[in-house]
């Protein structure tokens, strides 16, 4: 049944890839990977896979990559992307030796695949559970490892009907799981001593990002009062990975409460599409602010500090774009679910975000503690924004509680380490 529906999906993508670029991008990539990976694969090398589904998923393997790159540098790195989100922004990522699309999940694309490549070890991040690749790999006795997942009651995986389905987690070698009621949920269905609870690798990615203290001169530009230089410094709202629905909301505030235009409060926008429409759609909606695009200037240009918005519109700065946050609202809580509150909430910056938010832990945590706020329309969050504008202490103190909450749950990846050497040493030898 399964390899008849990824049949079916392969037959819809190829279909849809006639009306949409994205699909085609991935389309034209997946068919691609097998031949390019016979050009690169070196053959007497050893290759140790990493597959993320998306850009997300990247960031979130990446500590565990580097500290590979860093401690068994006789290896090589195969980095896999399902999805063009995040292979178009990081197929140049220095960090790996091959970048490349995966195959969609047939058993003869996995057969060539694994085949072709011959990997030494294999990282799935997060959600990742491809019932061929899997298999195959099992049967070949290549380690296999789940890094920063989570499971949740209402999974396939746990439910009366996906009990056929579930016996793909046991082609597992480790996992190592987020929290504790996903190591409950693996013991329930007889996953037992091989589950850790190492937390999530994402907050050691942010902390690296915080503490590679990188610059962005036309961020720090806008940031800057055009007025004397005793003048006091804005203050910062940056909106990341924002969509519609989020723009919606945000923009009606700053407008109504017209706390833009007079250097008290500035506008920082890096949506998550970034495609001309969606840009003008967001202009349109700003209209009568003095707005600028982040690749129309340089930091040189005087409009930067004369503009009331600054719009980011591209890709890989939003993680340090934050540190320039006086408050900070993080996009997608309309929608599929909200994006990553942990680059922000680094930065020692009060968070808001929408309702979608009960799959990510850290957005529950943060909830808890003060760190963040949800939202679940224009009242509420101008309910929240007028606290935080008015009380310098209050958001202060959300922003110093994000911080250590980031700060405390760190350190992930050298956890996974240690089991990995503990323990199956047979992928670490050097």
């Amino acid at each position: 049944m399964y390899d008849i529906l990824i049949h079916i999906y392969q037959l819809a993508v190829r279909i849809y890839s006639h009306f949409n670029p994205k699909v085609k991008k991935m389309w034209l990539g997946e068919r691609a990977a097998i031949q390019t990976l016979r050009e690169k694969v070196e053959a007497d090398a050893k290759y140790i896979w990493f597959h993320a589904a998306s850009l997300g998923e990247f960031e979130q393997g990446r500590p565990l990559i580097e500290h590979m790159r860093k401690v068994l540098p006789e290896h090589k790195i195969l980095l896999t992307f399902f999805s063009p989100s995040g292979y178009e922004v990081r197929k140049d990522y220095a960090g790996a030796d091959i970048i490349t699309y995966l195959p969609l999940d047939t058993r003869r694309n996995a057969q060539r695949f694994l085949r072709t490549i011959r990997p030494v070890a294999a990282f799935f991040i997060k959600y990742e559970f491809w019932y061929n690749y899997l298999h195959i790999l099992k049967h070949r006795h290549i380690p296999t490892f789940s890094v920063s997942s989570i499971f949740r009651p209402d999974q396939i995986f746990f439910r009366w009907y996906g009990k056929n389905y579930a016996y793909v987690l046991r082609c597992f070698t480790h996992f190592f799981v987020q929290n504790e009621e996903s190591k409950l949920l693996l013991q329930r269905i007889g996953i037992k001593d091989n589950v850790s609870v190492s937390g999530d690798t994402r907050f050691d990615r942010v902390q690296s990002v915080k503490e590679e203290k990188r610059e962005l001169p036309v961020i720090e530009k806008f940031c800057q009062t055009p007025t004397a230089t005793d003048a006091a410094a804005p203050n910062i709202f940056i909106a990341g990975s924002s969509w519609a629905p989020d723009e919606d909301i945000f923009i009606r505030y700053f407008k109504q409460r017209q706390l833009l235009g007079e250097g008290k409060w500035k506008l920082i926008i890096a949506p998550h599409v970034i495609d001309e429409a969606h840009l003008q759609e967001i202009e349109q909606k700003l209209y009568g602010c003095n707005t600028l695009r982040y690749t129309e200037a340089g930091s040189d240009d005087k409009r930067l500090s004369e503009a009331d918005v600054l719009i980011v519109n591209t890709f890989g700065l939003l993680s340090t774009v934050y540190r320039y946050a006086t408050i900070a609202y993080v996009g997608g809580g309309f929608g599929e679910g909200i994006h990553n509150t942990l680059e922000a909430a680094v930065w020692g910056v009060p968070v808001i975000f929408g309702p979608n938010n009960a799959k990510f832990q850290e957005a529950q945590d943060m909830k808890g503690n003060g760190a963040a706020t949800e939202i679940d329309g224009y009242e509420a969050f101008e309910a929240r924004m007028d606290t935080l504008v008015a009380d310098n202490e209050q958001r202060q103190q959300a922003g110093r509680i994000a911080a250590q909450y980031v700060e405390t749950h760190a350190k992930v990846t050298e956890t996974i380490v240690d089991t990995l050497h503990s323990r199956y040493t047979c992928c670490l030898q050097q």
